[in-house]
C-alpha cells in the first residue's frame, strides 16, 4: 500500500470515527485499527479524554419527586393567575 493510500484510509476512518465511537460499537476489532498504529493511538487518546471527562461530571440521578417539584413550581408561578376574572390587572412599575 502506498503512503497516499494509507493516508486516504486514515482520513476516511477518522471521518467516520465520531459516528463509530457514538454508536458504542467495540472498535478494538475494526479492520483499519488492526493495521494502523496512528489511528489506534488516536482512538486510545480519545478514549482517555472521554473517560477523564466522565470523571469530571459524574452522572447524578434526579430525585424521585423531581417532576412533582417542577409541576408545583409551575403552578405556583403561573402568570395566568395574575389575570384571573375579577382580579384587577397589575399596574406597570
Amino acid at each position: 500500500m502506498s503512503e497516499f493510500e494509507s493516508k486516504s484510509n486514515c482520513a476516511a476512518f477518522q471521518a467516520q470515527l465520531p459516528d463509530l465511537v457514538g454508536s458504542g460499537e467495540d472498535l478494538a476489532n475494526h479492520p483499519h485499527l488492526q493495521n494502523c498504529e496512528l489511528c489506534s493511538s488516536l482512538l486510545a487518546d480519545l478514549e482517555t479524554i472521554a473517560e477523564a471527562a466522565r470523571q469530571l461530571f459524574p452522572i447524578e440521578e434526579p430525585p424521585d419527586n423531581l417532576w412533582e417539584q417542577i409541576e408545583s413550581r409551575i403552578k405556583s408561578d403561573n402568570p395566568a393567575d395574575d389575570f384571573a376574572p375579577g382580579k384587577p390587572l397589575p399596574r406597570p412599575a
